[in-house]
């Protein structure tokens, strides 16, 4: 009985020793080298994982950083200076980097715009727009079910009585993942200096415009001509006006000369 017993616990010591051993070896031997430049811009990211670079965590954003396969600034959330930051780690130059900020470019909320139909489904704007493209007869505008709300890790959107996203720009890290989740490609992001945005998507000519929404942009041009913007930071592309930001202007008589009142002023005159 007790040489029966001896050879039990001699066998499971011999057993545990060989497979300690083993394991040891072949952690040795299959060890996956780290490269410490990978550790050290991990150790300063912000650790939010929320995707928005277009990997599933930090961990996936800092190798690939590393590996030259994103720019050091494709990290929205952790902004300019940690931008420079991952710059310094990889040795690496980087120009200036311009702070942006979420936006919400329709203004076609349930009082503005008109609707074709009622829609009665999944609170989804995705699955909206793939029955009959929404209820909205503005083929372009905010379907108001707020798939961008809930694809902010950050919570800095909240859908107002008006059916419309609004962005708490205190909050917001210009992430991207809004942008990514609206199926009309309403929400942008534009620099955080921008003073004055549009607040309409829609290619759509006057009459078909004006037809469904009241705050439309009807694409008269008035904006963009020499006269109201002799900056020239306002330029027609196809119906639609597009603000060059690199162009230093208050827009503030494109602004008062619109007919639509299609323009958004998120900052106060002189403010940047």
């Amino acid at each position: 009985m007790v040489v029966s017993l001896l050879y039990a616990v001699l066998s499971l010591g011999g057993l545990g020793l060989l497979l300690g051993v083993g394991l040891a070896v072949a952690s040795k031997k299959f060890a996956v080298s780290v490269d410490p430049k990978i550790e050290a811009v991990l150790e300063i990211l912000p650790g939010a994982n929320c995707g928005g670079c277009g990997y599933p965590g930090c961990s996936g954003f800092a190798e690939a950083v590393v590996g030259g396969k994103v720019l050091v600034t494709d990290c929205k959330p952790g902004g300019p200076e940690m931008a420079h930051r991952i710059a310094e780690i990889l040795g690496v130059e980087v120009g200036e980097v311009a702070p942006e900020v979420a936006s919400v470019h329709c203004q076609g909320g349930q009082r503005e715009a008109r609707e074709k139909c009622r829609y009665e489904g999944l609170e989804s704007c995705a699955a909206a727009e793939l029955i009959a493209r929404g209820s909205k007869g503005c083929l372009y505008g905010c379907l108001g079910l707020g798939d961008c709300v809930r694809a902010c890790p950050y919570e800095a959107l909240v859908m107002s009585d008006n059916e419309l996203p609004v962005v708490l720009e205190e909050k917001c890290t210009a992430c991207g993942l809004c942008v990514g989740a609206c199926p009309r490609g309403i929400m942008q992001l534009i620099p955080k200096s921008a003073r004055v945005y549009l607040g309409c998507v829609s290619q759509d000519r006057a009459k078909a415009v004006k037809n469904v929404c009241t705050v439309g942009c009807i694409g008269c041009k008035l904006c963009s001509t020499p006269k109201v913007t002799p900056s020239g930071a306002i330029k027609m592309e196809g119906n639609l006006p597009a603000i060059d930001y690199t162009v230093e202007d208050d827009l503030e008589n494109a602004v008062e000369k619109c007919p639509t009142k299609s323009y958004v002023v998120r900052l106060p005159r002189g403010e940047s």
